[in-house]
C-alpha cells in the first residue's frame, strides 16, 4: 500500500506544480520555443499560412500594411529599416522591393533561413541576423524600427526597457519606431482557465505523443495574461511561458516617455487604420523625445 500512496502523492505534487501561478514574468522561455527543431518548424508553417493570423497577419493585411508604411514613412531607395522579430521576411522582402535597405532580426533559425532563401531568389540585398533581438547590437543606424505582431507585449518590463534603450541608440535623428500592442479590451476578454489534451494544439509541441496542460492566469494589477504550457513526454517534462502585457494608450505613453521616446500618433493597427478605443490592439509611431 505504501508504494501506491507514494505514487499518488507524487502525482498530486506534479499536478500542483503544473497549476502553480508564477510571479509576473518570473520565467522566460523564448529560446525553448524559437530554437526547438519541431516547434520552430510549426511556427514557420503558421507564418507562411496566408489565411490565418497566428504567427503573422494574413497576406492581404501585410500588403495593405506595407503600402501604408511605405507612404507614411516615405520609404524608398536608401531608407534604412530594422525589423525586430522579422520571421520569414514577410515585411522585409516587401520593403526591400521598394528600395529600402533592410535588416531583419529573428530568434528562429528556420525563419531566417527561409527569409534568406527568399531574398536570394528575388535578388534582394537584405541583412538577416539569427539572434534573440534582446542581444542584437549594430553600428548601423536606422530611419525606421519596426516590431510587429505585438512582440513588445511578450517582454517583461525590464526587457522592454532594454529594448527601448536599444531602439534609442539605433535610431537616426528624426527616425521613428512603429509597433503594435494588445489593449486593455483584449485583457478584459481573457479569463483564467485550465485545459488538458493528448498532443495539445494538434502536435505543435512534439512529433511524438505527449500530454499537454494549458493554464491561463490573469494578473489584474499588472494587466498581464500568462498562457502556461506544460508538456509531458515519455522522457521529459517541460514548461513554456507565454506572457502578454496589455496596455492602455496612457500606460504605453508613460513607458515610452520614461525611456526617451515620445509617441507621436496612435492607430488601430500597423496598416494605419484610425485609432479605435474599443479594439483589442493598437499601434503607435514614436520618435526620440
Amino acid at each position: 500500500m505504501y508504494p501506491i500512496k507514494q505514487e499518488e502523492n507524487a502525482m498530486f505534487d506534479e499536478l500542483e506544480k503544473i497549476c502553480r501561478r508564477p510571479k509576473p514574468f518570473e520565467f522566460y522561455t523564448a529560446a525553448d520555443l524559437w530554437t526547438d527543431a519541431h516547434t520552430s518548424k510549426r511556427m514557420l508553417a503558421f507564418h507562411l499560412n496566408k489565411e490565418i493570423d497566428v504567427s503573422s497577419r494574413r497576406e492581404a493585411f501585410i500588403d495593405r500594411s506595407v503600402k501604408w508604411i511605405t507612404a507614411h514613412f516615405h520609404v524608398g531607395k536608401g531608407t534604412r529599416i530594422a525589423d525586430f522579430g522579422c520571421g520569414p521576411g514577410l515585411y522585409t522582402t516587401r520593403l526591400a522591393k521598394r528600395g529600402a535597405s533592410v535588416t531583419g532580426i529573428d530568434f528562429s533559425r528556420n525563419s531566417i533561413e527561409y527569409a534568406r532563401k527568399t531574398a536570394n531568389e528575388n535578388r534582394l540585398d537584405i541583412r538577416y541576423v539569427n539572434r534573440n533581438y534582446l542581444d542584437f547590437d549594430s553600428e548601423d543606424r536606422f530611419d525606421l524600427i519596426m516590431m510587429i505582431m505585438c512582440d513588445f507585449c511578450a517582454l517583461s518590463p525590464a526587457q522592454r526597457r532594454r529594448m527601448l534603450e536599444k531602439f534609442n541608440s539605433f535610431l537616426k535623428p528624426g527616425g521613428a519606431v512603429l509597433l503594435d500592442v494588445y489593449s486593455l479590451n483584449a485583457f478584459d476578454q481573457r479569463e483564467e482557465a485550465v485545459s488538458f489534451g493528448i498532443n495539445l494544439m494538434d502536435g505543435f509541441w512534439s512529433p511524438e505523443i505527449y500530454y499537454g496542460f494549458l493554464n491561463t492566469f490573469r494578473y489584474e494589477r499588472e494587466k498581464v495574461i500568462l498562457d502556461k504550457y506544460t508538456i509531458v513526454e515519455s522522457g521529459r517534462t517541460r514548461t513554456a511561458y507565454n506572457w502578454l502585457q496589455h496596455f492602455s494608450p496612457e500606460s504605453l505613453r508613460k513607458e515610452f516617455n520614461e525611456n526617451g521616446f515620445m509617441i507621436e500618433s496612435l492607430y488601430a493597427d500597423v496598416a494605419g487604420a484610425p485609432f479605435d478605443d474599443a479594439a483589442h490592439e493598437f499601434a503607435v509611431v514614436a520618435g526620440k523625445a
